[in-house]
């Protein structure tokens, strides 16, 4: 099969699975896509029988064609093993109605380590399956996960840099002290003044400034991503979406074709994209739930065609959904358009220029799977309380506003169709909010008394995530502003 990657504007095709990766961001600013939708070419019994690892290959070789079969399963070997912790990689918890789709067991306790833990294997594979020289430097923004889990894959390895980003006072104390602390000589965290947006901008705008890649090149040094827009991200995030279906077969919660729905709490669009990408391999799936808090601008999407990012930023107790410029929906407005790159183009074109675009209803007629939905920071706290004093299970301040949001979809309309929940962070990431939403007021208490009184409410252990930052040492304390982004690349990298 010959599947090759494309820009989603235009200015880049023909390119191998490995040199998408490599590049992370197409050089016209568009996102990397493939040029066709594969089909799965085994069938859902089959899966039903198959460890995560095994699904992980079924899946991953459809999109990653330019890979062999021995570096593709080395790849997933050496990520996904004793640094989750249990054996499944990615539980299902049946909860009050719905099944929670635990993606949060790898070092980093949030579901970003799924995609992160394999990234780098990925990104050494394919750089030297095409001979590159350079040292490789991971340039990326993150809302509170994404940095400490990209971090964490790429400390220390052979030939990669990694420069993170992150929003000061936009994160969770947890969030940020597991960046802060982050061991190896390769990496560097720097808290910027603005928020998400604002670093995610930024890093954008150094990927697309042509000079500062030549001053990069003649030094060594070239850019890649780690963020959702990398391929490489995108790619193992639909496994998991494939291993649930597959599991509730095997589990006999339901029969081989039977739909189900899956909701997502959406930030970037990057997780809920790859379930559409599950769908759109063979899983039989009814209706993606996009999952939104107080910053709404997908719900508002779904409801009208109009994304409009010209709106107030709110920071809010899940705080890697608060995101007002969902890089990845991109990628579904340019299946939209029927992989129109000129039509998707103007269309990110008037967002650049006017912070808004509308699609039209053949558009919206492609994304009819989708619907959206979104929860307060008071639904949010109520769905979190309600779970655990109806079930004793606790779930974090993410997983509560899809759980709110499924809820009110059920209630709306009457659907009962067997719903996955993506469970995206363990509560212990967001220790304060959650205590506060299970039993009140937290303020004034220290941030490990929390932790430990969520641990005794819940009955689960501390992961070692969140004790070996207990008493970890603050390794980087670097700040900037938006504005000098480019130049704190350059300062860090020694140029």
């Amino acid at each position: 099969m010959n599947l090759s990657y494309q820009s989603t504007r235009g200015g880049e095709s023909g390119l191998t699975a490995s040199q998408a990766i490599l590049k992370g961001l197409a050089e016209d600013g568009g996102l990397f896509m493939p040029n066709m939708i594969p089909k799965l070419d085994v069938t859902i019994e089959q899966l039903a029988g198959m460890t995560y690892q095994e699904t992980a290959y079924e899946v991953m070789k459809l999109f990653l064609t330019d890979f062999t079969e021995e570096e593709l399963k080395y790849c997933i070997s050496h990520a996904y093993d004793s640094k989750f912790d249990t054996e499944e990689i990615a539980p299902l918890v049946k909860a009050d109605g719905a099944y929670y789709l635990e993606l949060f067991h790898g070092s980093t306790i949030a579901f970003k380590d799924m995609a992160l833990s394999i990234l780098p294997y990925f990104m050494t594979t394919a750089a030297k399956k095409n001979h590159v020289e350079n040292e490789i430097v991971i340039l990326t923004a993150t809302s509170g996960d994404t940095g400490k889990a990209a971090m964490a894959g790429f400390a220390d390895v052979p030939g990669t840099r990694i420069i993170v980003f992150y929003p000061k006072g936009g994160v969770s104390k947890v969030q940020e002290l597991q960046m802060v602390t982050q061991k190896g000589d390769n990496t560097a965290v720097v808290a910027i003044h603005g928020n998400f947006d604002d670093a995610q901008t930024g890093v954008k705008k150094i990927f697309g400034d042509r000079a500062f890649g030549e001053k990069l090149a003649a030094k060594g040094f070239q850019l890649s991503s780690a963020n959702s827009i990398n391929i490489g991200r995108l790619v193992p995030q639909i496994v998991y979406y494939v291993y649930a279906y597959a599991k509730l077969v095997a589990n006999g919660e339901i029969q081989n074709g039977d739909p189900i729905n899956i909701t997502v709490p959406t930030g970037n669009f990057g997780n809920i994209l790859a379930a559409y990408f599950a769908k759109q391999i063979g899983i039989p799936v009814k209706t993606l739930i996009c999952a939104s808090n107080d910053n709404k601008v997908l719900y508002d999407f779904f409801q009208t065609g109009t994304y409009d990012k010209k709106r107030e930023f709110i920071l809010t107790t899940s705080p890697s959904m608060d995101i007002l410029i969902s890089s990845n929906l991109e990628r579904l407005i340019y299946l939209s358009t029927g992989c129109d790159a000129a039509a998707n183009r103007k269309l990110m074109e008037e967002l650049g220029t006017s912070g808004a675009y509308t699609v039209n209803e053949d558009m919206k007629a492609v994304m009819k799977d989708f619907i959206g939905g979104y929860a307060t920071e008071a639904e949010n706290a109520a769905e979190i309380r309600k779970v655990y004093e109806d079930t004793g299970y606790v779930i974090d301040t993410h997983t509560g506003v899809a759980s709110s949001v499924y809820r009110k979809y059920a209630a709306e309309t009457g659907d009962t169709t067997p719903t996955v929940i993506a469970s995206t962070a363990s509560p212990y990431k967001f220790s304060h909010s959650v205590m506060e939403a299970i039993s009140g007021d937290q303020s004034g208490k220290d941030e490990f008394v929390i932790v430990d009184e969520l641990c005794a409410a819940s009955g689960v252990p501390v992961p070692g995530a969140v004790e070996e930052i207990r008493h970890a040492e603050i390794r980087h304390r670097r700040e900037c502003q938006a504005e000098t982004m480019e130049a704190t690349v350059a300062e860090i990298l020694g140029l």
